[in-house]
């Protein structure tokens, strides 16, 4: 396997059920491409040269056909479709119950065999921002550590409603953890969420939000697998529950086996649930773009 400096894994295997489609293929209107194609771009200019695409079976032929061939050229692109019997062989059989997808920690597992390098870990349908992918560039060229780079939450709420968000605990430049909190809004001058024991709780207008932007090393697979042998063990087939790659950054840092160095995002986070998300941020990512 070639080795590259700087990877990409961009984890577009989900089913988009609340989208009512395939999110990670749908078109920005008047860009004529995808969000996950904005971001292919600005992580091959930020040096990386390798992307991994995980998948799902369905969207296998419109990527290979309409999005690949619009990719740079120099690129090296792998598609790793994500299947729900990707699992140890001791846990066939529950595999066999499954019908969602196992999560995003499993989700990024299956690149395990294509990455031997640092690399960028993103999901298709957020638009992070060219600087982001230069931040974590700049940071494995001087660290081997994992890093993340966090989101303004003041930036990140919306005029439609509550949102949920991880918010960062930071300490010394570093992670120590991510809380999420729930229903999110500004509520005069003041930033307030439901915290985990469903209390309202004010949120500082400095914190970061973590919207899955991480990067890693070939040592994270590791945690993964054997993180992932846990949750099998623990599973409840009456019970849709999915492992979450934030959990097992987390649990690494628990055990204090890894630092997560935290930078700060230099643009605008945007993403996308639901049809008229998209179209509501085209003109937005048109203009961007152009800038």
């Amino acid at each position: 396997m070639k080795k590259h400096k700087l990877s990409l894994v961009v984890l577009a295997g989900g089913l988009g059920s609340r989208f009512g489609g395939n999110k990670q293929i749908a078109a920005i209107p008047g860009l004529n491409c995808t969000i996950m194609e904005l971001s292919i771009t600005d992580a091959y200019r930020a040096g990386v040269t390798q992307v991994v695409l995980i998948i799902n079976q369905a969207v296998r032929s419109e990527i290979e056909h309409t999005i690949l061939p619009r990719l740079p050229k120099a690129l090296d692109v792998v598609l790793v479709e994500q299947h729900n019997a990707l699992v140890p062989d001791a846990y066939k059989t529950l595999s066999q119950q499954r019908i969602k997808p196992w999560g995003t920690g499993h989700a990024l597992l299956c690149a395990k065999a294509y990455i031997n390098n640092p690399a960028i870990v993103i999901t298709a349908d957020d638009y992070y921002g060219a600087s982001s992918f230069l931040l974590l560039s700049e940071h494995f060229k001087n660290s081997p550590e994992w890093a993340m780079v966090g989101y303004p939450i003041t930036n990140t709420l919306s005029e439609h409603g509550g949102v949920n968000r991880g918010v960062c605990n930071i300490a010394d430049g570093k992670l120590v953890a991510v809380t999420e909190y729930l229903n999110i809004q500004k509520e005069s001058a003041h930033i307030f969420g439901n915290n985990p024991q469903g209390l309202r709780e004010k949120i500082s207008q400095d914190a970061l939000g973590s919207m899955s932007f991480w990067g890693i090393t070939p040592c994270f697979f590791d945690y993964l697998q054997q993180g992932f042998e846990t949750f099998l063990q623990q599973y409840n087939v009456n019970t849709q529950q999915e492992y979450y790659l934030p959990d097992q950054i987390q649990q690494a840092i628990n055990v204090k086996a890894q630092p997560v160095f935290v930078y700060t995002a230099k643009e605008p986070w945007f993403g996308v649930t639901y049809k008229s998300e998209l179209t509501s941020i085209a003109a937005t990512l048109c203009a961007l773009r152009q800038a």
